[in-house]
């Protein structure tokens, strides 16, 4: 379940709750910027901080602090070495991370509804709570336990375009979703079983791959996946795609298919430049055979790519 709609249905049940997220993250930390949990007054508790001994304390911490009611924001550094003299977590994988202990009250239902409705609005969390405010810069603002702000757009899912709904971009979908991307699935026949199948792409789309570049405005965030039915409308839809500031495309393919694709796209004036930022074939080099293992090859590729833009 998501953390804010467990926040909201304790609320409805009268039930206090204690919001800890990861302000910051310094090296080997299992907890990374926005890692989210809440602990509700009856002792369950929904998301993840970073997990082990760490987080096994700090939601008694957390307990704790509901059973004293508690109406403090609180900060706690945990360090995961045995270097610190303090606040040490109990792992030793190294880094730390900072986490802030935010109590949230039945009168604050509507704030925690309007953050799983909302669009264009951010969460920001400070000294004084929890609140929505119109979009702001993300990340943490620290100048001292005192005065600190922290900010992150609401209900922004990474999206991802599989152009393509066969038997790939079906176990694709499935893995995506359950990765938390939004995803919109591509393909030009109307009658194919896997799209019938895929329930789990958020949107499906018939298109005419000649003008597929139609639906791409505005995705400089978005990744692309590009696994049609064969050689010809692959090389339609790079086409159209290979010159958009998108911030993932890869191209499904053997290494030979892609070498003579590459030869013909350069002969006929494409940039080398452009050919060099697509990830090809696509996915990590696992031997993957079945389509759900070159899904899973392709996921972590694409998660590898996401997460060096993380703090």
């Amino acid at each position: 379940m998501n953390v804010w709609q467990f926040i909201h249905d304790k609320l409805s049940a009268a039930q206090g709750v204690m919001l800890l997220c990861v302000l910051k993250s310094e090296g080997s930390s299992p907890g990374r910027q926005g890692f989210k949990m809440a602990v509700a007054a009856d002792g369950t508790f929904c998301g993840t901080i970073g997990g082990g001994i760490m987080e096994h304390k700090l939601v008694q911490k957390a307990k704790n602090l509901l059973q004293q009611n508690d109406k403090h924001v609180s900060l706690m550094w945990q360090h995961h070495d045995k270097e610190h003299a303090g606040n040490q977590s109990g792992m030793i994988c190294s880094g730390s991370q900072l986490n802030v202990f935010i109590p949230i009250a039945v009168s604050d239902k509507s704030v925690v509804k309007e953050i799983i409705t909302a669009e264009k609005k951010s969460i920001q969390l400070s000294p004084k709570g929890l609140e929505v405010v119109d979009e702001a810069a993300t990340g943490l603002q620290y100048n001292s336990d005192s005065d600190w702000i922290y900010s992150e757009i609401i209900n922004r899912q990474p999206v991802i375009h599989i152009i393509g709904g066969g038997h790939v971009g079906l176990a694709l979908s499935e893995l995506m979703k359950f990765l938390g991307f939004y995803i919109k699935l591509y393909d030009d026949r109307p009658e194919l079983n896997t799209i019938a199948a895929n329930s789990f792409a958020h949107e499906k789309r018939i298109v005419n791959y000649d003008s597929v570049s139609e639906h791409f405005e505005n995705a400089e965030n978005d990744y692309a996946v590009i696994m049609t039915i064969g050689y010809r409308t692959d090389k339609t839809v790079l086409k159209q795609l290979i010159d958009k500031q998108l911030f993932y495309l890869g191209l499904l393919g053997s290494d030979h298919k892609i070498k003579t694709l590459f030869k013909e796209l350069k002969d006929e004036g494409i940039n080398e430049g452009l050919l060099s930022r697509i990830f090809s074939p696509v996915g990590l080099n696992i031997a993957s055979k079945t389509a759900r293992e070159i899904a899973v090859s392709i996921a972590a590729e694409i998660i590898s790519q996401k997460n060096k833009e993380l703090p």
